[in-house]
């Protein structure tokens, strides 16, 4: 479980394309030095890296990628979100506090001891954190000037059944859930969304999407869509390998893509 560096990687797509795969979450990597300050043995950690990483996701993004007529830019975060997970907000802001899942996550799925009690997040914010949302700008603020809009695609997949953090696990839990923000994501991107995905669920049983501070509820000129994907449909769980069906989110992921870009 080692990082590489840097930390996360942005993989150039068409120099007119105004869309961006984020992948947030996942990687399984966590630093030596991460790893001595989480509390889990070695056994548990691997059962919690199953349980919390969004297996397979950054490949479903590099294929859909590769399907597109316009190659899209890709955003992808190359260390365990069990370091710092770069969608939460950073400070009370954060509803995942309520079960110790803020920026520094203190409790595990099952709601268990990650870290001790009296943890300081900051030098993890201020490593990784900080450096990620910075150029997760700049990557937003590059399509902007390029071709006066940016779309960030939030790829992300989630258990079939729900795990004790989740705050909204009562509801439906569809193939594909998509995420949306009322400022950002607008009704055409969900229609697109939809036509390509076939069966989906709104904001359920996850809700929002992903968009740099700097812009939030700020700049029309960015739009986000969140892509939530149910592990079974394409991978074995929890943390098995991926089916057939990835292949085929892949394609349905591209004709997002290619439905946004002119």
């Amino acid at each position: 479980m080692t990082s590489p560096e840097p930390s996360f990687e942005l993989l150039p797509g068409a120099a007119d394309s105004p869309v961006i795969l984020h992948v947030p979450h996942s990687s399984r990597a966590i630093p030596a030095d991460v790893r001595a300050g989480i509390v889990l043995d070695d056994s548990a950690l691997e059962g919690e890296l199953d349980r919390i990483v969004d297996a397979h996701t950054a490949e479903l993004a590099e294929v859909a990628a590769g399907l597109c007529r316009g190659r899209p830019w890709r955003f992808v975060n190359r260390i365990s979100r069990l370091v710092v997970d770069p969608e939460r907000f950073p400070d009370e802001r954060e509803e995942m506090l309520a079960v110790g899942m803020g920026a520094v996550y203190t409790r595990t799925t099952g709601r268990a001891t990650l870290r001790a009690e009296g943890f300081d997040p900051e030098p993890l914010i201020g490593r990784y954190f900080r450096p990620y949302a910075r150029a997760m700008t700049e990557a937003v603020a590059d399509r902007l000037a390029a071709v006066g809009r940016a779309v960030i695609v939030d790829v992300h997949s989630y258990p079939s059944e729900a795990l004790p953090y989740e705050l909204h696990g009562a509801g439906p839990r569809p193939p594909v859930c998509l995420g949306t923000d009322s400022f950002h994501t607008p009704a055409a991107l969900i229609a697109a969304a939809r036509d390509v995905f076939g069966e989906v669920g709104l904001d359920t049983p996850f809700s929002g999407t992903y968009v740099p501070l700097e812009f939030h509820g700020r700049d029309p000129r960015v739009s986000a869509l969140m892509v939530e994907i149910r592990r079974d449909t394409y991978m074995t769980e929890p943390g098995g390998p991926a089916g057939p069906g990835l292949g085929r989110l892949a394609s349905a992921l591209a004709a997002l893509v290619d439905g946004v870009t002119p």
